[in-house]
């Protein structure tokens, strides 16, 4: 019985047919924030809803049943577990006061990750290069402190929106590393009173957006590919594991039909 779940647990269909409907359930939550919609069809809606958390805990109830602790051994599954349980907590009549988790259906969706190789690479490699991005953080802080003190000096008295204190002034450095409204909204008033402020603006953004900013992104690109080359080796072995016990099965199978031979050659001679 076991054997036959895990079969099914395991199989490509099955793991096709989740996904299918993790995507439906996608598309339900996004259709029932439609008043229209939900005025039209939102009883077949919620029915449907249901139907697929039932799918989502059957799944679950399978995957322990076949790996048992094991299962909790891998974040993804437990990562699938949390996002499942959250479906379960209910939220109307004397359950009103949980009425806020119904939010937080919405966070069904990131079962997809889990089910696309590709989307879980990035999550983890984003995971993994937490470190190095809170390094490369870290030094734009220390940016924005010094750029920050350096503009509540020089802008302050004519510009106390802006540059008023340390906090107002990181506030708009940051707009102006998103290159949000930074030339017209807080840019050339500045320059218009202060010829040679462009140099702060500029030196800002080369450091900030173009260069810090890369980094982070290059350590996180650089996780990905470390990531898919992981992946690719392990599949890599993993192919070669089979096809070397196939091959091993196929030597005993040679050995016993040659044992087998023997054995018919023996008693022909015997007869």
């Amino acid at each position: 019985m076991k054997e036959k779940i895990q079969k099914i647990v395991e199989s490509t269909a099955f793991n096709n047919f989740i996904l299918f409907v993790i995507i439906l359930n996608s598309v339900i939550l996004g259709l029932l924030t439609d008043a229209k919609i939900c005025s039209l069809c939102g009883n077949i809606l919620h029915i449907l809803c249901s139907i697929c958390v039932v799918i989502f805990s059957v799944e679950i109830f399978m995957k322990l049943y076949v790996y048992k602790k094991s299962f909790f051994k891998d974040g993804w599954n437990n990562f699938d577990f949390i996002l499942v349980a959250m479906s379960w907590v209910p939220t109307g009549g004397a359950f009103s006061s949980f009425r806020a988790f119904r939010v937080l259906r919405a966070l069904r969706t990131l079962r997809l990750v889990t089910r696309l190789e590709k989307l879980r690479i990035i999550v983890q490699a984003i995971i993994e290069s937490i470190p190095n991005v809170g390094w490369a953080s870290v030094l734009l802080l220390l940016l924005f402190y010094i750029f920050s003190i350096m503009g509540t000096t020089m802008f302050a008295e004519a510009f106390p929106e802006f540059f008023g204190s340390i906090g107002k002034s990181m506030y708009s450095l940051f707009q102006i590393m998103t290159l949000e409204s930074w030339s017209m909204g807080i840019a050339r008033p500045v320059i218009s009173q202060f010829p040679l402020a462009w140099i702060y603006f500029v030196s800002f953004i080369l450091v900030s957006s173009f260069i810090v900013m890369n980094v982070i992104v290059g350590i996180v690109v650089n996780a990905i590919a470390e990531l898919s080359e992981r992946a690719k080796r392990e599949k890599e072995k993993a192919s070669m594991k089979v096809q070397t016990d196939i091959e091993t099965e196929l030597k005993k199978l040679k050995m016993q039909i040659a044992v087998v031979e023997n054995l018919l050659e023996n008693e022909k001679s015997y007869k």
